[in-house]
């Protein structure tokens, strides 16, 4: 059973959730990234400190938390919004320890070298965790974090929506991807939404006219209002600008509405069909939550589950097993994951909301340095909590790029 905890910090009607809104767009907007937040002494003086929430100044301002808001929101998400919570599994799915002393494998960035150890040093990262064939390899945590530290995934969330469309098809609460997005949420109809299929926004290809231009305060990922039926007319009135299919386009109201269209679809909230349907039966080890729209709403189809560092390692392996339980049930539709994982016509680096790196390596990834790494032929799974000083930025991803790639080798 799902069940609601605690009481928001900040509620009162009409509150502005521009801040997820904006953060859950400039997951990889490929240009974009926010300034630094502090420094390196501040950011080292932040590892033992957990100020109270309710010091972390307007939410709207996400994006610019200083280290010590950052550790203390990402850590308690759902004290500072509306959150739903799901329930752990009673038999949790096993992952044997099995520990390598992994911190000094080296990796290579611009001619230089830097080891794991450097890497967890200095990207501020809450915990790293690397498992292979069910066995964690290595565990580490930083920033005040432990097992049993719940933390923000921001964008990772997006992927999660992606199996839970397909455990709604096996279900036959929707007949396919190719069924039009009006066909279960009416209230888009009318608009740049005609015509435009499941698969579509999934791949994030409506075709439709949307500006994600941070920097202009007119552009539509600036606002859009936070309230789903709201957001929802203001996604109906949009203009076509390409076809269906045909072209990428990074849209943050986009992904809101596959989650909006799939609880419409299933006709029940998010959380409680994840729990019902994976955080439960393939066992999930630990209580988690999901941010909501709005008091009592639904829940951010684009962000922000809130869950423990293994138990995001427990959803990529479900992934990779093609979405079947321990018992052999299988949840996700035959060959969906190799559907979801196929390069998409408007961008062969995504699918459905997975981003691809070739040789059937995929990831769900979150601002700040969140990230969820697959490699099935390997049977590894790699997963960072982080609270980067940057949204988004070259040269940590290069770094991550590069630590993940060593870490695989090392273990492979």
């Amino acid at each position: 059973m799902s069940v609601q905890r605690g009481k928001p910090i900040l509620t009162g009607p009409g509150r502005s959730y521009r801040w997820l809104v904006v953060a859950i767009a400039m997951l990889l907007a490929f240009a974009a990234c926010a300034g630094p937040v502090a420094d390196t002494e501040a950011a080292d003086a932040a590892e033992s400190v957990n100020p109270d929430v309710e010091n972390l100044g307007p939410r709207d301002q996400v994006l610019f938390w200083t280290p010590e808001q950052q550790i203390a929101g990402y850590r308690n998400a759902d004290l500072v919004a509306d959150a739903r919570w799901f329930e752990a599994s009673d038999d949790p799915y096993p992952l044997a320890p099995a520990p390598r002393d992994l911190s000094a494998v080296t990796y290579e960035v611009e001619g230089e070298t830097f080891t794991v150890e450097d890497y967890i040093r200095d990207r501020r990262i809450a915990g790293l965790l690397v498992v292979k064939d069910d066995e964690v390899l290595f565990e580490r945590y930083g920033l005040g974090n432990d097992e049993n530290s719940r933390w923000i995934s921001f964008s990772i969330a997006k992927s999660v929506v992606s199996m839970l469309y397909g455990a709604a098809i096996a279900d036959g609460y929707i007949d396919s991807v190719d069924d039009p997005v009006t066909k279960y949420l009416p209230l888009l109809a009318g608009g740049g939404y005609d015509g435009v299929s499941i698969r579509d926004v999934l791949q994030m290809s409506s075709g439709v006219d949307w500006n994600e231009d941070y920097a202009d305060p007119e552009s539509d990922v600036a606002t859009l209002p936070g309230p789903i039926v709201q957001q929802t007319r203001y996604m109906a009135a949009l203009e076509p600008l390409h076809s269906p299919g045909e072209v990428f386009n990074y849209n943050t109201g986009e992904t809101n509405m596959a989650g909006a269209v799939l609880r419409a679809a299933i006709g029940n909230n998010l959380s409680t069909y994840l729990e019902h349907k994976v955080w439960g039966p393939f066992g999930m080890e630990a209580d988690a939550n999901w941010l909501l729209h709005e008091e009592g709403g639904g829940e951010l189809g684009g962000c922000c589950i809130n869950a423990t560092l293994r138990d995001y390692a427990r959803i990529g392996i479900f992934a990779m097993n093609g979405g079947v339980l321990r018992d052999g049930t299988r949840v996700l539709p035959e060959g969906w994951m190799e559907e979801s994982t196929t390069p998409s016509s408007g961008y062969e680096g995504y699918g459905y909301l997975w981003w691809l790196a070739g040789e059937g390596v995929f990831a769900g990834i979150g601002i700040f340095g969140q990230y969820l790494w697959m490699d099935p032929a390997g049977g590894i799974v790699i997963v960072t909590h982080s609270a980067w000083p940057y949204a988004t930025n070259p040269e940590y991803s290069r770094h991550r790029a590069a630590l993940v790639e060593a870490l695989a080798d090392a273990v492979r």
